[in-house]
């Protein structure tokens, strides 16, 4: 009951979101940049997953759709901002690589406010196998709503983003990929649910799941 509760819920998000943002014609020719995806044998895929295509389109956006057990939410991921990083986190969404998947990081401190997942086995661990570089300019700035992926340090990015759900005072290090466009309370929720850490920096005390990811 619950599932089918929370998928009428998603349902009704993806109407919304397709009926006030009609989407346009596609151009006769995209632009294209090429990517680098470089192999990790040393942290092999926690899941089964491919390298993703070199080549990725560099303008337009695309809408992610995430079904948790606290409720769905909606980024819209911006292709000239992050073309790799977009390209990447579409190619594993649609390799159901986030699929019955649990975010291990909730934070709620005076510094940092973010919900981290992609990380398959636990807390930076358990990544798709390969990792690329970083696409920032040094002006990154992370208000409440922004989803960009988490590192390791420079160009060790892979499967693991983090979402802003009040804000971030960190370095501009950390690819932006988008924005929550709908669904902001469900973060709203997980936070009041609590953090089993005194620091307000660790496992949520109870677990956030991810049962869907789709891209439109």
């Amino acid at each position: 009951m619950k599932r089918s509760l929370t998928a009428l819920i998603a349902a009704t998000l993806v109407a919304a979101t397709l009926t006030t943002t009609p989407a346009s014609a596609a151009p006769v020719s995209k632009p294209v940049v090429k990517c680098e995806f470089t192999p990790t044998p040393e942290n092999p895929a926690a899941k089964p997953v491919r390298i993703p295509s070199a080549n990725a389109r560099a303008k337009g956006t695309v809408d992610v759709y995430f079904v948790t057990n606290y409720g769905p939410f909606v980024v819209r991921m911006d292709r000239a901002n992050a073309p790799c990083g977009v390209h990447n986190f579409v190619h594993l969404v649609k390799s159901r690589f986030y699929d019955f998947t649990q975010c291990f990081r909730l934070t709620n401190s005076a510094r940092l406010g973010v919900l981290q997942c992609g990380d398959i086995y636990r807390q930076e661990e358990g990544g798709p196998g390969y990792k690329f570089p970083d696409e920032v300019t040094g002006q990154e700035t992370y208000p409440r709503g922004t989803v960009a992926y988490g590192n390791q340090g420079p160009g060790t990015n892979g499967s693991e983003f983090f979402v802003v759900h009040s804000f971030a005072n960190i370095a501009p290090n950390y690819t932006v990929l988008g924005h929550v466009i709908a669904g902001m309370s469900t973060f709203d929720r997980m936070v009041a649910a609590g953090i089993a850490d005194p620091d307000q920096d660790g496992p949520p005390v109870k677990p956030i799941r991810i049962y869907k990811v789709w891209a439109h």
